[in-house]
């Protein structure tokens, strides 16, 4: 699983390891992950030469901008992964995109599971391009100190729904998915089919505070990379995120909170896991 505390943990690495390269080279190995043959031509064009100014994100989207006025978009998906390597490195046969640079090294983008996407843009007109991220909702990470619990529960009210349908959905919160809604909901002390609109002022103040810390420590523990998930940072190494679940994948185990073993259940075709005594 590729989510929101990923995305930062890999945006991180490449604003302090790229910002200031000049890119040598561009190849484009999958043309499908550039949206075909033409753009592949605009793409390398339009990066050979180029400096990396700055690396952020919108939403789960990683942005280059770079000194000509123009900004990459990379989209991870489920199994993408951006490593950063020497020149020199054998080569997985997965690797759609190379950047090398002037100075050393490469940025090379693996896709798994053929779902990673590279665009060009200009820097302004972004959001003109893709309208449709404007569709995203709030961001743990960029709205943690914008938006105050008050804030949260009139957007959770507004949205009768059950927490973890909300948890899931990107237009309601950015990034969470299946596995961060269930730590969350633990945090919270909250069950997954809890109705959005009963919740006490207490439990919305606890939701929310359960959101933006579990984010945020996944993102302090550099993500987590559990069986089955091609998840690891920029040098290849996996999160450690993982190791400070409290419920997720952990059925049978004693709950650290009423030490009862963790309970899970099907809900939307996938497996939930929760504390059935301390979960309300």
């Amino acid at each position: 699983m590729i989510e929101l505390p990923e995305i930062e943990t890999i945006r991180r690495d490449l604003e302090r390891d790229c910002v200031g390269k000049k890119i040598k080279t561009v190849e484009v190995l999958k043309t499908k992950t550039v949206g075909g043959a033409k753009s592949k031509a605009s793409i390398e064009k339009e990066l050979d030469q180029a400096k990396i100014e700055s690396v952020g994100r919108i939403g789960k989207l990683l942005q280059f901008d770079l000194s000509n006025g123009r900004s990459l978009l990379v989209g991870l998906g489920h199994g993408g992964q951006i490593l950063r390597v020497p020149n020199k490195a054998e080569r997985h046969s997965k690797t759609h995109f190379v950047i090398t640079f002037t100075q050393t090294g490469q940025l090379r983008l693996l896709d798994h599971d053929a779902e990673a996407t590279v665009s060009m843009h200009e820097t302004e007109a972004i959001l003109e391009d893709r309208p449709d991220l404007y569709d995203y909702g709030i961001d743990p990470i960029e709205h943690s100190q914008q938006i105050t619990w008050g804030d949260f529960a009139h957007y959770l009210h507004a949205r009768k729904a059950k927490l973890k349908t909300l948890l899931l959905d990107e237009s309601f919160v950015l990034g969470i998915g299946p596995m961060y809604a269930d730590e969350i909901l633990f945090e919270a002390g909250l069950k997954y089919d809890r109705i959005s609109d009963s919740l006490t002022t207490n439990e919305v103040r606890r939701l929310w505070q359960a959101i933006v810390q579990t984010v945020y420590d996944a993102v302090k523990y550099r993500g987590s990379t559990i069986p089955g998930s091609p998840y690891v940072d920029t040098n290849g190494e996996p999160g450690a995120y993982q190791d400070h679940h409290s419920v997720y994948q952990k059925h049978g185990d004693l709950s650290p909170r009423s030490r009862k073993p963790i309970a899970r259940s099907k809900f939307g075709g996938i497996w939930t896991y929760y504390c059935e005594q301390s979960q309300v």
